[in-house]
């Protein structure tokens, strides 16, 4: 009898199993992975939540929902936005697009196995996050694991919070808050903690900052260019409104030299150093970001190099093409968002961080649709319809899953490669050797 048919009907003849297996089918920890050989080091303490210190998540709206802390004591403003990844809390939580948001998790149970440590892969690029720091304003879960278990884990969830000040609520009826943010839209709130949660919120005057109305890209990118993987083949500009780690890894992994540039930096003064342009993910509204729109349209008229744009990247390059954003209701955040490749009619898996959606109902005159997303219809990518030129709305490079689209990286890499062979002068005849090809 197979295994999952024993224990349906062990629910109604608990008889079939000994007691005590019965019981311990009802303990949520039953699942517990053992530290892998690689790493034998001693795990800290985990403490559990401290069911003592109250907290409140306020919606703008009036709504509450009442739980308890298990990360930093203190009360914080932001945008309730909501994700549908059952895995990469860390992931997310490091995600610079989430800067100014308060994140809701739609899986249950969140922290069982735990935070992974900052270690640095051959390019100096952080494995296991996508910044340096937790950039999320707070979390909000249903049942925070105390109890973790990973070989990568050095310190729990609750605990990496309280070190980056980031609170954490737990406890919280989170279907119920999704649907308010489904039916209302992302809406402005307030983690309170302590005993500015347990204060008469009904006769509280609260103002709610908009964190939208501040460029938060500004705030999360670079100051100062920064290198990696010098030595490769084709050199890269990427410009930094925000951009994960995984994306200088996908860079970088398939030969490239990447140099990082502050989202503001005219790179057109310097074109003639790169051999393609790639513009990033981030934060907050693309309205704010004139200084790149405009310096991409100079670009999209002079450079005759590729260009690739993710997620801002896309709003950023649809603007300087004509096109208009727009505020989505509730965003769409999450691994298992599904984008229709307009060329070849394919259906990708995809995942997704963002608010904003360029409204392509009318294309300007020499681009056209690339990706489109299939449950709300909005835009997922644009493209020239004769120049090197793309992008993406979701993330190709996704940590955390899927990658199912992670050859974007290669095309636009392999039309840099190409560009930049059509663009060489090599010396006459006989003293030049076939070239071979950077990458396959």
């Amino acid at each position: 009898m197979p295994v999952l048919t024993k224990l349906a009907q062990a629910a109604l003849r608990p008889s079939l199993f000994p007691k005590n297996t019965h019981s311990l089918l009802a303990i949520r920890g039953f699942a517990v992975v053992k530290d892998s050989p690689v790493s034998q080091q001693a795990k800290p303490t985990q403490p559990s939540a401290n069911a003592t210190v109250p907290a409140s998540l306020r919606l703008q709206s009036g709504q509450v929902f009442q739980g308890t802390s298990f990360g930093a004591e203190k009360s914080v403003f932001g945008e309730a936005v909501f994700t549908t990844s059952v895995v990469g809390y860390p992931e997310s939580m490091t995600d610079p697009s989430y800067t100014g948001q308060i994140l809701v998790f739609t899986q249950p149970l969140i922290g069982n196995y735990g935070v992974p440590g900052e270690t640095r892969d051959e390019f100096g690029l952080l494995r296991y996050f996508e910044s340096d720091r937790i950039q999320v304003q707070g979390i909000i879960v249903n049942d925070y694991a105390a109890q973790y278990s990973h070989w990568t884990a050095v310190e729990s969830l609750g605990q990496w919070c309280q070190r980056f000040g980031v609170p954490a609520i737990t406890g919280v009826d989170t279907r119920a808050l999704v649907h308010l943010l489904r039916d209302q839209g992302s809406t402005l709130s307030k983690i309170a903690v302590g005993n500015d949660a347990v204060v008469d919120h009904s006769a509280e005057n609260v103002s709610f900052p908009d964190p939208n109305q501040e460029n938060l890209v500004a705030r999360v990118s670079t100051k100062v260019p920064l290198h990696y993987n010098q030595s490769g083949d084709v050199k890269i500009a990427v410009i930094d409104c925000g951009v994960k780690q995984n994306i200088l890894r996908c860079l970088a992994a398939r030969g490239a030299a990447v140099t990082v540039l502050p989202w503001d930096y005219d790179f057109n003064k310097v074109k003639d150093q790169y051999d393609g342009l790639f513009i990033s993910n981030g934060p907050g509204s693309p309205s704010l970001l004139t200084e790149t729109v405009n310096n991409l349209k100079v670009a999209i008229d002079t450079w005759n190099k590729p260009i690739f744009g993710i997620c801002m990247g896309n709003l950023l390059l649809g603007m300087a093409a004509g096109l208009q954003p727009y505020k989505l209701p509730f965003g769409n955040r999450g691994h298992n968002q599904p984008a229709i490749c307009v060329d070849n009619g394919r259906c990708h898996i995809t995942s997704q961080n963002h608010g904003y959606a360029l409204d392509d109902r009318v294309m300007p005159q020499g681009w056209k649709r690339f990706f489109v997303n299939a449950n709300d219809g909005s835009n997922e990518g644009i493209r020239h319809e004769t120049r090197p030129i793309f992008s993406a709305q979701f993330h190709p490079e996704a940590k955390g899953g899927p990658q199912d689209t992670e050859y974007l990286f290669h095309d636009f890499l392999e039309a840099v490669r190409a560009e930049k062979r059509k663009n060489t002068t090599y010396p006459a005849s006989d003293e030049v050797s076939t070239p071979v090809a950077a990458y396959a």
